[in-house]
């Protein structure tokens, strides 16, 4: 009898200058499935992220050299591919900074190897499309002006491809699905991220000015994504 094979490891990237962390962290992602690479500096972090190799990034923000706000506006110049951002506790400049060009999601340090794989899990089952799902989800979503193939993970508005990262796509189908409706921003964190909206949480918020930019404005001059202060955003779809 033949054996069955073994499963394929993700490949991920970890970008840190800390030896004893990425060490500790190695073993700990190899452990869980991960098949992981380690770079040291941002400049070769940032070199190997766009190798295309890996299925997710890490990436620590504080670096001597190339810092990771830096290596992170190299890999999106030309990349999707999914970075979290390893962030000092309580630094919510970085945190905000990062969301701002980019990054899918951030953990503080120091954190816990089980919640770092807790969280890369998360992003890769909204990033990338699941094998057999197109059963369970429809082939395109429809609002408007927007068109979206969730098995595919592409987006067309009014008529032409849509560039968004991996995150931003997952917040923009929790918005066209209930479209004209309003959404609360724990709701949109629910569906988009997989858990509740944390306090003084900003990500959404970050992520939805990106989006606006990119749907540009209505005619009357207002976003196409309404916000109600306190309460959460709704796509308009004429």
């Amino acid at each position: 009898m033949q054996a069955a094979a073994a499963p394929s490891r993700t490949p991920v990237l970890l970008v840190d200058d800390d030896a004893e962390l990425t060490s500790l962290l190695s073993q700990y992602l190899a452990g869980e499935g991960f098949a992981v690479e380690v770079a040291h500096d941002g400049a070769s972090g940032a070199q190997a992220a766009l190798s295309g190799r890996f299925a997710i990034v890490v990436l620590d923000v504080m670096m001597p050299g190339l810092s990771g706000i830096e290596a992170l506006r190299r890999i999106r110049a030309s990349s999707h591919v999914p970075v979290v951002m390893l962030t000092a506790r309580g630094d919510n400049i970085d945190r905000i900074v990062g969301l701002d060009m980019g990054a899918d999601d951030y953990v503080p340090k120091p954190c816990t190897p089980g919640e770092l794989v807790a969280r890369l899990r998360a992003i890769l089952r909204r990033t990338q499309a699941v094998p057999g799902s197109s059963s369970v989800a429809p082939a395109t979503i429809q609002a408007g002006p927007l068109e979206l193939w969730p098995g595919s993970r592409r987006a067309a508005w009014q008529g032409r491809a849509l560039d968004l990262t991996g995150t931003e796509f997952s917040l923009l189908e929790v918005l066209a699905r209930a479209s004209g409706h309003l959404i609360s921003k724990d709701e949109i964190s629910r569906q988009a991220f997989g858990r509740p909206l944390a306090p003084f949480d900003r990500r959404i918020d970050v992520h939805i000015s990106s989006i606006r930019q990119k749907l540009g404005q209505r005619a009357d001059g207002q976003p196409w994504i309404q916000s109600v202060r306190g309460m959460g955003y709704q796509l308009l779809t004429d």
